[in-house]
């Protein structure tokens, strides 16, 4: 017989947390090692022999993509799956930036749910329905995205238009430190320097100079 997969599930809501827990106790193939609702919990339970973590993005207050990349600094071959109700593209795109390895929204059918993890399990990216188009299609129209186009104001390092774009798309700080893994201060310290960079007194003129090079699709 196969090594079941050794999965746990990071949820600070206790309902889903345990409904999450009483499917997988119910299928075949899976161990269900344990159960966290807080980071602290989450970082005494995850060890080497776990396979799959089944990642919340919103605990209590601490955010999930600093989880993500912290188990995945020190378990690299550890595979986390997000499973959330952010369905956003912000969200997606800090999920995949930290190493998820799958999003899946809170809606999904347990079959979708048990496909996952057995497809993460394997190394596998995996999606749910709708947002992998989202996260495609943030990816097409970011800076970086291939279009083609001469690099819209050389004056900003890669990071600066990084910030700029999602300043464009209508994202305050906190989201864009979200996004990007950064600290309120340094994304702070961004949109100052981007500002005196493009010679504009304010946020508006900023997004007003990114839309007109091209920045901030999709809004």
């Amino acid at each position: 017989m196969s090594t079941p997969i050794r999965v746990v599930v990071v949820d600070d809501h206790p309902v889903f947390r345990m409904g999450m827990a009483g499917l997988l106790r119910s299928l075949d193939g899976f161990d269900l090692v344990g159960q966290a609702e807080s980071p602290a919990q989450a970082r005494e339970i995850v060890d080497a022999e776990v396979d799959v973590v089944l990642m919340d993005l919103d605990l209590a207050g601490e955010s999930g993509v600093v989880l993500t990349r912290e188990l995945l600094a020190s378990y690299p071959d550890l595979k986390i799956l997000v499973v959330t109700m952010h369905e956003d593209d912000v969200s997606v795109l800090a999920a995949m930036r930290a190493g998820a390895r799958g999003y899946l929204l809170k809606s999904a059918a347990p079959e979708q749910l048990e496909r996952a993890v057995r497809s993460v399990a394997l190394g596998d990216l995996i999606m749910g329905q709708g947002v992998a188009e989202r996260a495609l299609s943030y990816v097409a129209s970011s800076p970086a995205g291939g279009s083609g186009r001469p690099r819209p104001f050389p004056e900003l390092t890669d990071r600066e238009l990084e910030v700029l774009d999602l300043v464009a798309r209508g994202l305050g700080n906190a989201a864009i430190a979200r996004a990007l893994t950064l600290s309120d201060k340094t994304v702070r310290n961004h949109v100052s320097h981007l500002l005196t960079k493009l010679g504009v007194r304010d946020r508006a003129g900023a997004v007003a100079a990114a839309r007109d090079a091209g920045l901030g699709a999709g809004v």
